[in-house]
Formats: C-alpha cells, structure tokens, sequence
C-alpha cells in the first residue's frame, strides 16, 4: 500500500461518496460519476483541477498542510477523518515499530485482568494479545491470538452473538483504516487487506466506504448464558507502542446488562475457558 496510492484511494473514496446537494451546488444535468467530480473537489478546496488530479493519481506524493485542511474541509471529514488524511500525506517512513510491542502487550494485559470489565489488548491489526477472564467469557473473538475483525466477519457465531452484525463489523473496519494510517507500506496489514478482501464481501463493501475510527456507542450482544447485553465499547491507545490499544466493554451501572455482566464475571471466574 504505497502512499501515493493510499491517499488518492481515500481521497477518491471519500470524493465519491459527496452528493452535489450536500455541498450546495445544482446536480445539473447528466452525472457519469458517482458523487463530486475531479473538478467540483477541486474547486471547493481553491486548488486547481489538475493539482487535484495528479494527488488521486498518486503522481504529487507531498501535499502541504494547508492543501489536507482544505481538502478535509471540502471533503466535510470529521475530526478522525481529518487526522487519518494528514497522516497519509505525511506517512511514518520505514516499518512499523515492533521491538516495545511484547514487552508492552505483557505489561497492559497484566493490567486488564485487575478490570471489572472485559477488556482486551489489541495490536495495530486487530489481534488479540491479551483478554481478562471476563473478555474471554464474553466472546470467542477475545481469545488470545484471534484476530477478531477476522472472527467478526467470517465465524457464523458472530451475526448470533452479535444483534446488529453491520454496525459491529463497520466499527472494527473502521478502525483498521485509522490504524493504517501510519505506514501505508506495511506488509502484514497489506496481507490482512488482501485476505479479507478476497474472503468477505461485507470487508470488501466497507474498505470502500472508507470510514475511520473506532466510534463510541452501545452494542448489544445476545449472549448465551447471560443473555442481552447493551455494552459502551471504549479505545485506550497505548503511547509510542506501534498501535497497541485496549478495548473495553462497560454496562450502565444499575442496569440489566450490569447485573448480566455480573453474573459473567462469577461464570469467568469458575470456569475461565472461551465459551464455544
């Protein structure tokens, strides 16, 4: 995933998705195109039409600070957006960092098992390297060495556990494409690309929308023992850890999913295997 290329795929993604109506211009006519054209972009951002071609064609690889703003501005991107499209233009160079991820990983998922939540320590690809019992119990995506946006999108048992299975597999999407921001040349997130594309339409679907960011909200999840749960889900990013972060799932306190996650809390501890 070359830079170049991984900035006028965003840009020509998030292009494509603007009606002429949402930013006040008259549909006119015949449209060939799907969303803004080259040339309406351009113009919303000052700049000229073919500046703008060359950055989608990859062939202007250094857009200045001043250019990404307006781009995000006419683009109507949000704040985590705003931030993945400066990062793409201005890419990490070399590899990703990997020589403080193990002992990290070591260090917060010690941390998570003194939670009175599930939660998980998840590296840049959405890995699991660390769940506390309570995770564990709650899911079989949580098990140490699953990759869960994999499990979330092809294990039949995640559209069971999972009550809206769309917005569940559009949040973790979504937070794969702000964690590959970074290093846009990275092999084994080019690999996972690669692999989910050719194995799940509902990825393939998704990488194209283009969204970003994991987006705080309520899950509801149909368990088997503890039955419906409605879960806030939580991203903790661990500083200077090469994307490492932690994931959290917390109930409103008094409500029937806490009490629900009191009971899997007594069934972790009793027996702390995965349920199947």
């Amino acid at each position: 995933m070359e830079n170049a290329g991984a900035l006028g795929d965003y840009l020509r993604a998030r292009r494509e998705r603007i009606r002429p109506k949402d930013v006040g211009l008259a549909p006119g006519g015949r449209r060939r195109v799907t969303g803004l054209r080259r040339e309406e972009l351009a113009l919303l951002a000052g700049i000229s039409s073919d500046y703008y071609l060359r950055l989608e064609q990859g062939r202007d690889k250094h857009p200045s600070p001043r250019v990404v703003d307006a781009l995000a501005q006419a683009l109507r991107l949000d704040t985590s957006a705003t931030a993945y499209l400066r990062r793409l233009a201005s890419p990490t160079s070399g590899r990703p960092p990997s020589a403080v991820t193990e002992p990290l990983a070591a260090e917060a998922a010690a941390l998570i098992d003194q939670f009175p939540m599930p939660a998980i320590v998840s590296s840049r690809y959405q890995d699991v390297l660390g769940a506390n019992p309570m995770a564990r119990a709650l899911s079989p995506a949580f098990t140490p060495g699953q990759n869960f946006l994999r499990w979330r999108l092809l294990d039949p048992r995640a559209r069971d556990l999972h009550a809206d299975w769309e917005e569940a597999t559009a949040i973790l999407v979504a937070g794969l494409r702000e964690l590959a921001a970074s290093h846009p040349r990275d092999p084994r997130l080019r690999a996972l690309v690669d692999e989910l594309s050719s194995s799940s339409e509902r990825f393939r679907e998704l990488w194209a929308r283009a969204d970003v960011g994991y987006h705080t909200g309520i899950g509801h999840l149909r368990h088997p023992q503890v039955g419906d749960l409605y879960l806030h889900h939580y991203k903790l990013d661990i500083a200077h850890s090469g994307g490492l972060h932690i994931l959290i799932y917390a109930a409103e306190p008094g409500s029937r999913s806490a009490r629900a996650l009191d009971e899997l809390r007594s069934l972790s501890l009793a027996d702390q295997r995965p349920i199947d």
